[in-house]
């Protein structure tokens, strides 16, 4: 996934989220608190996935990469959230913060260490932190669509805070961060600030699969972010209708 209209339109949106150790969606600081989300492996009898020393075929692996990706997923979300605030009536104000880390407890919210391997929003500080190593060699991995997804999943917390939504059980408020993230990149697809190559929902929808709850977590359990299927739909519902399928209103 890249800008449509920019330096390189070097990325896919295949194989998001295979075979990472993914939290995203976290959300810490008077909220919520979770742990990194394990995917459970597929039964397809395809190659395993990539390793530490592995790369994308698409070159995405360089920091220099990684920081203006992710620098690009940050302005993009917020021109996309301002534009939706205003089409409301109402004034939009950024995340504070994006903050990367590098070792557990060097960044703290509320006075709680964030653990390495993770990416969160702290509402108490209302920032996004995020472990740049685990994040890069995710990049390395799978490609700079992962960036997208979780910036804007991220981010949707912050929207999240900033409306005044807040659910009686976790997995609620997870699973409509998919949804938020979901029309974030659809809407941003569909109106040319960023491009999809063909085959990569489908191999996006294959990745999304892969993670999710353990099957034998319930879902009413603290730290629930739902079931490998519920955030697939959730995600896709996003996508495909933008905001109004998330229940904002």
């Amino acid at each position: 996934m890249g800008e449509s209209a920019g330096r390189r339109q070097p990325g896919l949106l295949a194989g998001l989220l295979v075979a990472l150790v993914v939290a995203a969606g976290c959300m810490v600081g008077g909220v919520d608190q979770g742990e990194p989300q394990q995917p459970r492996p597929q039964q397809t009898g395809q190659p395993a996935s990539p390793g530490a020393d592995t790369t994308r075929a698409d070159g995405t692996t360089s920091v220099a990469e990684f920081k203006e990706d992710f620098a690009d997923a940050v302005t993009i979300a917020e021109q996309y959230w301002t534009a939706q605030f205003k089409a409301s009536g109402q004034r939009f104000q950024p995340v504070r913060r994006v903050v990367p880390y590098t070792r557990e407890g060097e960044v703290s919210c509320g006075g709680q260490p964030m653990p390495r391997n993770n990416a969160v929003y702290c509402s108490a500080g209302d920032f996004i932190a995020y472990d740049v190593n685990w994040s890069v060699a995710a990049f390395r991995q799978v490609g700079d669509a992962f960036l997208f997804y979780l910036l804007g999943h991220e981010y949707a917390h912050g929207v999240q805070v900033r409306l005044g939504i807040r659910y009686n059980f976790t997995i609620q408020q997870e699973l409509q961060a998919d949804c938020m993230a979901g029309a974030y990149i659809g809407d941003n697809v569909r109106s040319g600030v960023l491009k999809l190559d063909n085959g990569d929902l489908e191999e996006f929808r294959e990745g999304l699969l892969a993670v999710g709850d353990d099957p034998n977590q319930p879902w009413f359990a603290e730290g629930s972010h739902g079931s490998a299927e519920q955030r697939t739909d959730s995600f896709f519902r996003g996508y495909e209708k933008s905001l109004d399928a998330c229940g904002l209103s």
